[in-house]
């Protein structure tokens, strides 16, 4: 059973940074960071592939990074320029290859493309 533990959330200033990791017991081919605020449905914030091929939604496109680092089966989401949009739930997801999962596309960061999830590490932005 793939297991994921997000870590690195917390309280920050509103323009401020902050880096989440998830460790996952097994790496996978495509991997995400998925965020749900109160009231609203779940939402794809970027995704990533074994080959580095990478997807962000419009909202954080060039301020948000992720990378993941094999060795370590470890995802990161480096956030910044943080702003009163962004405060969630955030949780990082994976899945196998195929289907949108593929060398050829860009990672699939609609939520229900992905069968594994962590339990979530809260972010908050406070000004």
């Amino acid at each position: 059973q793939v297991q994921l533990v997000e870590s690195g959330g917390g309280s920050v200033q509103t323009g401020g940074s902050v880096r989440l990791s998830c460790v996952i017991s097994v790496n996978t081919y495509c991997m995400g960071w998925f965020r749900q605020a109160p009231g609203k449905e779940r939402e794809g914030v970027a995704s990533i592939n074994n080959g580095a091929r990478t997807r962000y939604a419009d909202s954080v496109k060039d301020r948000f990074d992720i990378s993941r680092e094999n060795a370590k089966n470890t995802l990161y989401l480096q956030m910044n320029s943080l702003n009163s949009e962004d405060p969630a739930m955030y949780y990082c997801a994976a899945r196998p290859s195929g289907g949108s999962c593929n060398p050829f596309m860009l990672p699939p960061i609609d939520p229900g493309a992905y069968n594994h999830w962590g339990q979530g590490t809260q972010v908050t932005v406070s000004s």
